[in-house]
């Protein structure tokens, strides 16, 4: 049986990544912080044949998260899906330290501290995935401290990427587009939700990439609206 955790799956993307990936063979490490939203997803993959466990944590809390890494790492993971992430949009004069910092701990560090801690046990042919935004690649007025952060995670990305391709384990980045997610819920002013892209396309793209054979890496997936960025 593969071992998957994804983080930030109670919702959004993450929500929609679990159900693509929902399998007899397959026992998913659902982590959230909401744990009635994260109790219906388990329920939405063990529908489909999948073994669950919920597993609660604040990823701005770096002990948190190192205990998150201690409850899976029983067995190896075959894949390692950090998911998670979130966004202050406001003038750049107008963030916090307090929000400067989490926004760190969340979209960075945590995926970093995972990562440090369970890729050392990881098999020839299993994948780490990091789900960016094209904000990893562009900077945009009000969303410094989000673009500072993908631009972070995506040269530390290039670089474990290029650290692990002698022990054969992909490095998956995938570059969403503005998705239309509970995400937007939180952001103010008016947006076109109607026009961005769904959770479940960029679900899709990461069930095909790790469907691949295990010499196989699609490892930079970029999906946009054919609107143009929103």
């Amino acid at each position: 049986m593969k071992r998957y955790l994804i983080t930030g799956a109670s919702r959004g993307i993450g929500r929609a990544i679990a159900e693509q990936l929902a399998a007899p063979d397959i026992f998913l490490f659902l982590h959230g912080r909401d744990e009635k939203a994260l109790a219906l997803v388990a329920q939405l993959v063990r529908a489909k044949g999948a073994e669950t466990l919920c597993l609660m944590a604040d990823l701005r809390d770096h002990d948190a998260v190192k205990r998150l890494a201690g409850e899976v790492q029983a067995s190896p993971l075959d894949v390692l899906i950090n998911n998670a992430g979130f966004a202050v949009v406001k003038p750049f004069d107008q963030i916090s330290l307090e929000e400067w910092n989490a926004l760190l701990s969340v979209n960075v560090t945590a995926p970093f501290l995972l990562t440090r801690r369970l890729a050392p046990r990881m098999a020839s042919g299993s994948a780490i995935v990091n789900v960016l935004s094209i904000a990893a690649k562009t900077g945009f007025a009000n969303w410094s401290g989000y673009c500072m952060t993908k631009f972070a995670l995506e040269g530390w990305s290039q670089s474990l990427r290029e650290e692990l391709r002698a022990r054969s384990i992909r490095v998956l980045n995938v570059y969403p587009a503005a998705t239309n997610t509970e995400i937007w819920n939180g952001v103010t002013g008016e947006w076109p939700r109607e026009k961005m892209i769904v959770a479940g396309e960029i679900a899709s793209a990461i069930g095909y990439a790790l469907s691949r054979p295990a010499d196989v890496a699609l490892e930079n997936i970029t999906l946009s609206s054919v609107r143009g960025t929103l």
